[in-house]
């Protein structure tokens, strides 16, 4: 399956903004949206004017980058969305937090996305009492979702939960933080998704 395997802050600088890729990197002074506040590339410092296509384009791939989701497995769920009932942007950015490695990285179980969607592929996290190895996994309602006893007295989950102990947990989610538990209380809402994206954009851009 193909993969973005390239430096992961050079897609923030193309976005011009923060994705939260590297975790606690992200946080400090070295991130390079900081040190260098400009695309990446030897063009990167010159100001261009985009066009609709162009702002449509770059909202798409913002939340493509945000969620580390590839190009045909997007467009999967733009139809989903589109199927569903409701506003197709709004049902787009649910789909996308209802994954499980957003879900793992919403309750703080994880310092980036990135580190989420590794620590289910290496079966580390149970849903409703059964190990999920599958990080696209979609849950729901009612679901909860854990920490296997082996990872949660693993030396890597004191550093993780050391560095996300100030991370608020959404509203849509309950965390057990004594037990390394969650639950799915509801699907989010766009108010819950504190995502910086035009998701109309991206629906328009899919409709031409």
């Amino acid at each position: 399956m193909a993969r973005y395997i390239g430096p992961s802050c050079k897609l923030c600088r193309r976005e011009g903004e923060k994705l939260f890729l590297k975790g606690e990197k992200c946080y400090t002074d070295k991130c390079p949206v900081v040190r260098r506040p400009y695309a990446p590339g030897q063009h990167g410092q010159q100001r261009k004017k985009l066009s609709e296509y162009g702002l449509q384009l770059r909202e798409k791939q913002k939340a493509r980058r945000f969620y580390g989701v590839l190009e045909s497995q997007f467009r999967k769920y733009f139809e989903m969305a589109r199927d569903m009932k409701g506003v197709t942007g709004e049902n787009l950015l649910k789909i996308l937090e209802s994954r499980l490695d957003n879900v793992v990285y919403r309750l703080g179980l994880a310092t980036s996305r990135a580190e989420a969607r590794q620590i289910v592929k290496h079966n580390h996290i149970t849903v409703n009492g059964k190990r999920v190895n599958i990080p696209s996994y979609l849950v729901s309602p009612g679901d909860v979702i854990a920490v296997t006893e082996q990872m949660k007295n693993s030396e890597r989950m004191k550093i993780i939960l050391e560095s996300t102990g100030n991370r608020l947990v959404p509203s849509w989610l309950e965390f057990d933080a004594e037990n390394l538990v969650g639950r799915v209380v509801s699907l989010p809402n766009r108010e819950e998704i504190d995502l910086p994206v035009k998701e109309q954009l991206i629906i328009e851009l899919y409709s031409k």
